[in-house]
């Protein structure tokens, strides 16, 4: 398996830790040469060197049309092109309706949604006729709702409806776009849950347990392969159960 995306080029955003992390280092072990992007940027110079020659690191805003398109600019001029990008940065505000402010609703739909639609449409016109794979990550949140999350959950969403229009749109040209969901899954953003809702969350999964970043890495490489060649407009559940 570990030429599954060899001589691939991939972009993964918000990948200097969690689950963007897990991906970036699934694909360089499959093969992909991966640009990290993320907010900070010389977290993301750190990551990439623990990955290899193979990966670089890129400081970007996802929701800076400017810098979505230098980051773009950036992987072609470095490797002539590009194959796969992963939608994947993301924050949450949690608060009630009550207490949320319009500052953290926006914040979180500009990241995610925003954020999520500028990477396709960058990807997009890179790929566009050459074929290439975008995935973008939603959240059982989208599907089931969050009470707390009115934000997260419009935001992963609205995802799921930018992946299938995005899908329907692109597949003539020989793009495919997907959405993968996780569910509960151990990464520094659910650290900050209590342990008490960590636990309550974790009893409603089917089989018993959180998920952990590669298991949801695994799902997109997966996807960004040849060998899900068919496989487009879908999202994938990496939930353990929960929601169905």
């Amino acid at each position: 398996m570990v030429g599954l995306l060899a001589d691939k080029r991939a972009v993964v955003t918000g990948a200097a830790q969690g689950i963007g992390l897990a991906i970036a280092t699934e694909l360089t072990a499959h093969g992909a040469k991966v640009a990290l992007i993320d907010l900070d940027a010389k977290r993301a110079g750190e990551a990439a060197a623990q990955l290899g020659a193979d990966a670089i690191g890129i400081g970007a805003d996802v929701t800076s049309e400017e810098d979505m398109r230098a980051a773009a600019d950036a992987v072609v001029g470095a490797w002539g092109g590009l194959d796969i990008w992963v939608n994947n940065a993301g924050v949450t505000r949690d608060a009630s309706l009550r207490k949320m402010t319009l500052a953290d609703f926006e914040l979180v739909i500009d990241v995610h949604l925003r954020g999520s639609w500028l990477g396709v449409r960058e990807a997009a016109a890179i790929m566009r006729g050459k074929g290439g794979s975008i995935i973008n990550l939603s959240s059982m949140s989208g599907k089931i709702g969050n009470p707390g999350q009115t934000n997260y959950s419009a935001a992963k969403a609205g995802i799921v409806g930018l992946t299938k229009a995005a899908a329907k749109e692109l597949a003539h040209h020989g793009v495919r776009v997907n959405a993968v969901a996780p569910g509960l899954i151990r990464t520094p953003m659910t650290a900050a849950m209590s342990a008490e809702a960590f636990a309550a969350t974790e009893a409603t999964i089917p089989m018993r347990r959180a998920g952990e970043p590669r298991e949801v890495a695994g799902v997109v490489a997966f996807l960004a392969s040849d060998l899900a060649g068919y496989v487009t407009g879908t999202v994938t559940e990496v939930s353990g159960g929960r929601g169905m």
